[in-house]
């Protein structure tokens, strides 16, 4: 779990997340990049389509230190990266969830070990409206009563603005929904920690990328959707949340992600195959300590993202080795 395993190391930076209230800036602590010899071949990158964007910047930079390396990246979603890292049609496979033990099971009947999880990068996950909706804020089981025909935080249905004290024209309107597809894992990740495991309502417009809910939103009035912090536009606002009805409610920014205090705050992951003793591919080595360099912290907070701690860094490093 996010929260768990990765707020404890941010909690020992407290001077870091004070550096961090905006703009957000890369841990100073976090090393450069440093080329190496012998990098060079064919990369290839199946997955989330949250980090879509990030994992094509990174591939840019990475190219002008290694000209000789070809990269390829498909994002279609990050239930499509286990089954190409157990095919072996990609090395990468970029997740906005952690894999499933199903996934796990699968992937080690295949390799006769478990895959190495590599965080990458900090989201706040958004819950948007359109900028013209003047909501403040919402609670998750409020936003769970909107999405969920199953309603397991146990509020009661809300299908109008009015139900959230909303006021002229918007008030009856009916709360128009837009999602991702099953295939997403932050359709996998609002369903478990906003959902608690519950069912969405037939009515949520599914989406196939998180740009186009963003966009959704963007151009619909009564619109609200849910996408990674990154792909959030001038037409839309990131609703500050509480977890509780009636909870301290926190911005969806850098800071309370670090802290904890914003409820959809999530790791970002490169999955890959590490036979265990044994080194990566170095072209697949390099490429994730470019991610986790200075400049690939930097590309993070250049595409939306937040970026990891040097302690947070250091950690995932090891998992390298």
């Amino acid at each position: 779990m996010f929260k768990k395993s990765i707020l404890a190391a941010a909690l020992l930076v407290a001077t870091v997340t004070a550096a961090h209230a905006a703009p957000t800036k890369v841990d100073a602590k976090i090393a450069p990049y440093k080329s190496t010899s012998g990098v060079a071949g064919n990369l290839g990158s199946i997955g989330s389509d949250t980090l879509n964007n990030l994992m094509t910047y990174w591939a840019e930079g990475f190219k002008k230190k290694y000209p000789n390396v070809n990269i390829q990246i498909e994002g279609k979603g990050s239930s499509t990266a286990p089954p190409a890292l157990i095919a072996g049609t990609s090395q990468l496979g970029p997740m906005s969830r952690e894999m499933k033990a199903t996934e796990v099971e699968q992937f080690e009947k295949k390799y006769g070990y478990k895959p190495t999880k590599i965080g990458v990068a900090l989201d706040s996950l958004a819950v948007y409206v359109n900028k013209d909706n003047p909501i403040k804020n919402l609670s998750l089981d409020e936003v769970d009563a909107i999405f969920s025909k199953t309603r397991k935080r146990g509020v009661a249905e809300i299908t109008t603005w009015g139900q959230l004290g909303v006021t002229g024209k918007l008030a009856n309107m009916p709360i128009s929904l837009y999602g991702r597809n099953s295939a997403s894992g932050t359709y996998g990740y609002f369903k478990e920690h906003t959902l608690k495991g519950g069912d969405y309502k037939n009515s949520v417009k599914e989406q196939p990328g998180s740009a186009s809910v963003v966009e959704g939103v963007a151009h619909d009035i009564a619109g609200i959707g849910y996408s990674g912090i990154g792909y959030a536009t001038s037409g839309v606002r990131a609703l500050p949340l509480s977890d509780k009805k009636g909870g301290a409610v926190e911005a969806a920014n850098y800071q309370n992600v670090l802290s904890g205090k914003y409820p959809l705050a999530r790791m970002l992951y490169i999955y890959v195959a590490k036979k265990p003793g044994q080194p990566l591919p170095k072209v697949v080595e390099e490429f994730l300590k470019f991610a986790l360099s200075k400049e690939g912290q930097a590309i993070v907070v250049k595409d939306g993202y937040d970026p990891l701690t040097a302690k947070m860094v250091e950690a995932q490093l090891k998992n390298l080795k």
